[in-house]
């Protein structure tokens, strides 16, 4: 059985997991949940390609299926649980709950507010990468676990804020891992980009104007997996909210 690692920080931190159920009326149930102190979002299967703005890839018949069977238990839809977590996801940025999405939770938020994803990277933006310096492995099925790649933080974000410290000579970049074959590709409007992947993919963002760490407040995403990292700077996010809300 794999480790439950985002449960296990949460834990950690004191505060109490409450994981949504997959039962009729759950929709209804979300909107009664009170006190929200936090959302966290994780992975799972594609979102549904026809929830954005999908038709305008230029993907042919042929690639979407190569990309079916390449990928095959990313990419079997699941309806209910893209609408559940839309409705989670559209019910922080109503209420100002705070939230982080991880990876799929990441892609959610993006296209909970009109952005768009790219429905392959790798057939998408990585061949269409001609500088060899530039390419990036995002799914490595052979090394999972265990497969790296740098990404680029942005100046006086929240990202960098937390890793300021631990860089060397003014050093940017860090090192995450990557479980992914889909990605952030139009980035809503109210969002800001905290990371980027040498091909230029986002790999972190967040809303400049829900952002308050004095009150825990925040609403992010994403794309790599901190809480598989174990890196102590990756879980302050996590330790702010619990020590604004008890």
């Amino acid at each position: 059985m794999s480790r439950e690692y985002h449960l296990d920080l949460i834990v950690n931190y004191g505060a109490a997991p409450i994981i949504v159920p997959r039962v009729s009326g759950v929709h209804m149930l979300l909107d009664s949940f009170e006190p929200i102190h936090g959302v966290l979002l994780c992975e799972g299967e594609d979102i549904d390609p026809s929830l954005y703005d999908a038709e305008l890839t230029g993907l042919s018949e042929e690639e979407i299926e190569d990309i079916r069977k390449l990928h095959a238990s990313d990419t079997a839809i699941d309806r209910e649980k893209d609408s559940i977590e839309l409705r989670l996801a559209k019910l922080c940025l109503e209420r100002n709950i705070p939230y982080l999405g991880i990876c799929r939770g990441s892609q959610i938020l993006n296209v909970a507010c009109g952005g768009t994803l790219y429905q392959d990277i790798e057939t998408e933006l990585s061949k269409k990468c001609t500088a060899e310096e530039k390419k990036v492995v995002h799914m490595n099925y052979e090394n999972y676990d265990g497969h790296r790649h740098v990404v680029r933080l942005v100046e006086n974000t929240p990202l960098h804020e937390w890793f300021k410290d631990s860089l060397d000579n003014g050093e940017m970049e860090i090192s995450v891992n990557s479980y992914h074959h889909q990605g952030v590709k139009r980035l809503a409007q109210r969002f800001v980009p905290m990371a980027f992947a040498p091909d230029g993919l986002i790999e972190g963002f967040y809303d400049p104007d829900a952002y308050n760490p004095d009150e825990g407040k925040f609403i992010m995403g994403l794309q790599f997996h901190p809480e598989r990292m174990r890196d102590q700077n990756l879980f302050f996010i996590i330790r702010d909210v619990q020590l604004h809300t008890g």
